[in-house]
């Protein structure tokens, strides 16, 4: 998950299915880019995919990411407040 990428497809993959072909539109990256992300997270668990003919679709594996968001959200929050009030002092 370090890569923004891999962070923004798993975002996106919260909303509904993807194709590879929609995905790399979202991330700006070329298709082999864009699956080797997709391999990763997968390798990892996070996602699992499912073959309609040729396209290939991916969803999340795991239902606990929405958590995942908030935590991460809220981090990010108190280190801004924390930073700025650095910044006040």
């Amino acid at each position: 998950m370090g890569h923004p990428s891999r962070l923004l497809i798993l975002e996106a993959l919260q909303e509904r299915e993807w194709c590879v072909c929609e995905l790399t539109e979202l991330v700006g990256a070329d298709q082999s880019t864009v699956s080797k992300h997709l391999a990763v997270l997968k390798q990892a668990g996070l996602v699992e995919d499912r073959k309609e003919g040729a396209m290939i679709f991916y969803r999340p594996r795991v239902k606990c990411l929405e958590g995942f968001w908030r935590c991460i959200e809220s981090v990010l929050k108190e280190n801004l407040r924390a930073q700025t009030a650095a910044l006040d002092r």
